[in-house]
């Protein structure tokens, strides 16, 4: 049964019992990163702490965390959505509502690169680490790695995730790569999304840290998508992004899954915050594509 049935239950938790958040976490049924055909559709909700509530036209979209964890629950509740990518406060309310029995679970590590500031490409470790995600028995965890070759807060980036790969390996969990090619326009950051910047990020990124043995890319869908994956070997998980046409969104998900190192999808805003706000709807088209 869940610790908590109502988000009033879930304030009175953490006010009365913060010892809760650990015992659910142990008690939690886990299951493995890969298991059946080895396809994975996984639900992402980190952007909030980076400061990114931002859904398309609504730029408030993100600022309940009520009826975002509505939306996480509707997504969950789908039998073929295998797990969840958040961060730790969005994590423990799940695991308290009992969102996530035998889930994969990811914990995102650096949150500290916040969504227009001066300092968005020092994206230093300011979420779970390695330690923490093993303690609760989490599959893996995330790391966002934006290389801006005029920007020095790169080179921090790259390291703090090099050492957070290393220390995913040594537990035997999962570290997620998701690298971009970015540069300043106007004074915002923003990523390359041509193919050969793609390609290029993939190599930097997949070449961090002492081993690769667990580490999976995610990796956005542009155009020739067949040239990038031919760029790795390591497991790649479709990243969705926050498109303004889902149904072209869907579309190049479908085309890009049938590539052979793709192993499925990990989408946040498209499904949690479509056009008709028929979550459930959005997820069961995803989940189809997968699998």
């Amino acid at each position: 049964m869940p610790d908590a049935t109502s988000y009033a239950d879930l304030t009175d938790l953490r006010a009365q019992d913060p010892g809760a958040i650990a015992r659910a976490w142990q008690a939690r049924t886990t299951r493995p990163v890969s298991r059946g055909n080895g396809r994975l559709m996984i639900v992402a909700a980190d952007h909030p702490a980076r400061g990114a509530l931002s859904v398309g036209n609504r730029p408030t979209a993100m600022n309940s965390r009520t009826d975002l964890l509505d939306r996480l629950r509707a997504a969950l509740a789908d039998p073929g959505v295998d797990g969840v990518l958040a961060t730790a406060d969005i994590l423990d309310d799940l695991v308290l509502l009992g969102a996530l029995e035998d889930k994969v679970v990811f914990s995102s590590f650096n949150r500290g690169g916040l969504a227009g500031s001066s300092f968005e490409l020092d994206d230093r470790m300011t979420g779970a680490t390695a330690a923490s995600t093993a303690v609760a028995k989490m599959n893996g965890g995330k790391m966002l790695c934006r290389i801006d070759l005029d920007d020095p807060g790169t080179v921090a980036t790259m390291a703090a995730c090099a050492r957070a790969v290393d220390e995913l390996a040594e537990r035997g969990l999962t570290a997620m790569l998701e690298p971009f090619l970015s540069s300043r326009v106007n004074g915002k950051v923003r990523n390359d999304l041509s193919p050969d910047a793609v390609i290029k990020s993939v190599h930097i990124a997949q070449g961090l840290g002492s081993t690769s043995a667990y580490t999976w890319m995610k990796l956005p869908v542009v155009e020739e998508m067949d040239r990038v994956m031919a760029a790795t070997t390591l497991p790649t998980l479709l990243l969705g992004g926050d498109p303004t046409d889902p149904d072209q969104a869907f579309a190049s998900w479908e085309k890009a899954l049938a590539l052979p190192s793709v192993r499925g999808l990990i989408v946040g805003r498209t499904l949690l915050y479509p056009p008709d706000d028929d979550v459930s709807s959005a997820v069961a088209t995803a989940v189809a594509m997968v699998r």
